[in-house]
């Protein structure tokens, strides 16, 4: 294999909050969504190119950075962005918050497809709005979405945003063109503005591809904005980069402004070299990590069949984050999470987290080598079976 997947590198010691939060010895972290191999070669050398140069000031964002992000999507996604709707930041997380502060006013509703990402909580309760759930449904080992009670939920006048997660974290979803179609119309039908969270955009498998919501009609983008990051992808969260894309010239201006407000409108050198070195170079690198990366599912699903049959395991149509049908263990989530830590010290995410939907279930984290990925289904295996 032209790129090394499988070589377990040590990353305790280097101030990762995935592995060394946990202060006991040998444990084995599936939680956090970042991924435990190193990026693409042609973002370490465009860093270490970087480096080499030694002053590290305030950086302007070049246009090569813009054209980058607009040839990629146009030949990944077939997305035709215009440069001018594109706004940075230094994250996804603060996009949301400052997205939401732009668009709403205390006490207005948010739309959320639980469960989900646990910071779209947070967000909407730190500008003051409310939380207004649309349930997904699970049924016969998957999810869909209830799109009658998302009339019913985007009727409520209170009722301004709708956080669109496509693929959707943590159920593994990834939104059918027919799906975003019908929500985007919904949304619209009632004035509800959709934000999408689209970082996970090139981690999806064959036979589901993903699809930009703005990208289906002429009307959508100027009624949503996008948000994406090539930091799942490519495993950079740390350096702090993402963009907004937003076409409507007055809702950019209000993001621009809350982005200026919250302070996150400064990114650094390194996130601006790393992004243009992903998106012009890092094509066929990402190609081998998405086959490995089912692989690695493909492992987990034989494991589960031999091992833990009674525990079913959702479909994963994108992300490298499992979601997992725990509820035969009778523990609940929050106690199956605490004792594979306990007693196994595999760290894995409590469904709980995800919000309304979540109880019964947990996340795991499978992009690390596959031999790391094996001790950590033994651990669980140990632990469930000796839980019945």
């Amino acid at each position: 294999m032209k790129y090394d997947f499988d070589t377990i590198i040590p990353r305790r010691g280097t101030n990762s909050y995935k592995w060394d939060t946990p202060e006991e010895e040998n444990v084995l972290p599936m939680w956090v969504a970042d991924m435990d191999f190193r990026t693409a070669p042609a973002i370490i050398e465009a860093l270490q190119k970087r480096v080499t140069h030694g002053i590290f000031g305030y950086t302007k964002v070049p246009e090569a950075y813009y054209d980058a992000v607009v040839r990629w999507f146009e030949s990944r996604h077939r997305w035709r962005i215009d440069p001018r709707w594109i706004v940075y930041t230094s994250g996804v997380v603060p996009a949301l918050s400052a997205i939401i502060k732009a668009l709403t006013a205390p006490g207005d509703k948010v739309i959320v497809q639980t469960p989900a990402y646990n910071c779209f909580y947070s967000s909407i309760r730190n500008d003051g709005c409310e939380l207004s759930a649309n349930n997904l449904v699970y049924r016969d080992g998957s999810y869909t979405i209830d799109f009658d009670d998302l009339e019913a939920k985007a009727a409520d006048p209170k009722a301004k945003v709708l956080l669109l997660c496509n693929p959707h974290n943590p159920v593994g979803r990834v939104w059918t063109p027919e799906e975003l179609r019908r929500i985007g119309d919904i949304c619209l039908r009632n004035g509800v503005f959709v934000v999408a969270d689209e970082i996970h955009c090139e981690l999806t498998y064959e036979g589901h591809d993903y699809t930009p919501f703005a990208s289906l009609s002429e009307r959508f983008p100027q009624k949503s904005v996008t948000c994406v990051s090539p930091s799942k992808a490519f495993n950079i969260a740390g350096l702090q980069i993402a963009n907004i894309v937003a076409a409507d010239e007055e809702v950019r201006r209000r993001i621009d402004r809350a982005i200026n407000i919250n302070e996150v409108c400064d990114v650094n050198p390194f996130g601006v070299i790393a992004t243009t070195a992903a998106y012009n170079e890092g094509g066929e690198w990402l190609d081998a990590l998405r086959k490995y990366l089912r692989e690695n599912y493909e492992y987990l699903c034989r494991f589960f069949a031999e091992r833990l049959p009674q525990y079913p395991v959702l479909p994963l149509e994108g992300t490298y984050l499992v979601w997992i049908d725990c509820r035969a263990s009778g523990l609940g989530s929050d106690a199956a999470t605490l004792r594979l830590q306990e007693q196994q010290k595999l760290m894995v995410n409590s469904g709980t987290l995800y919000g309304p939907g979540g109880e019964g279930f947990i996340r795991l984290n499978i992009a690390c080598p596959r031999a790391l990925l094996a001790d950590g289904l033994e651990r669980m295996a140990r632990c469930f079976n000796e839980a019945e």
